[in-house]
């Protein structure tokens, strides 16, 4: 499970799509409809917010706006709550760790768009600040 802390707009049309499945995953395990990958460590952020559901509900929202803006259709009826969530602070280390992940998989995938990627820009439910990797980040 890949819940990318950059932007959707970041992504690969492969990368955005199964950045949807797996957020839709994340979503079905913090609602409690799946009893797989409970300690996933990518859900930690967001089982550590207020309502963690609104906080996928909101991330997922971003991708389906992502998805709207290249002329894909993702089902937002599958959002359970698509409201806004307060922000969730991502370091700027993750960001670059996730940003040369990123780059290596559209420098094999889908080369076309590396050029499309020129900096990190976070998803715009994150917040960055000064940090190291997240400890629950696998190298």
């Amino acid at each position: 499970m890949r819940l990318w802390s950059l932007h959707p707009g970041l992504l690969d049309r492969q990368g955005l799509t199964a950045c949807w499945r797996e957020a839709l995953l994340a979503q079905a395990v913090i609602a409690g409809r799946t009893r797989g990958y409970t300690r996933h460590p990518q859900l930690e952020r967001f089982l550590a917010q207020p309502d963690p559901l609104a906080s996928v509900g909101a991330y997922l929202s971003a991708v389906a706006d992502a998805a709207e803006a290249r002329g894909y259709r993702f089902d937002r009826s599958r959002i359970d709550r698509p409201g806004p969530a307060p922000v969730i602070i991502v370091s700027d280390g993750q960001l670059q760790h996730e940003w040369r992940h990123l780059r290596a998989k559209l420098a094999q995938r889908s080369p076309e768009r590396l050029g499309l990627a020129r900096r990190p820009v976070p998803h715009p439910l994150f917040l960055v600040e000064p940090g190291p990797v997240a400890p629950w980040e696998r190298p």
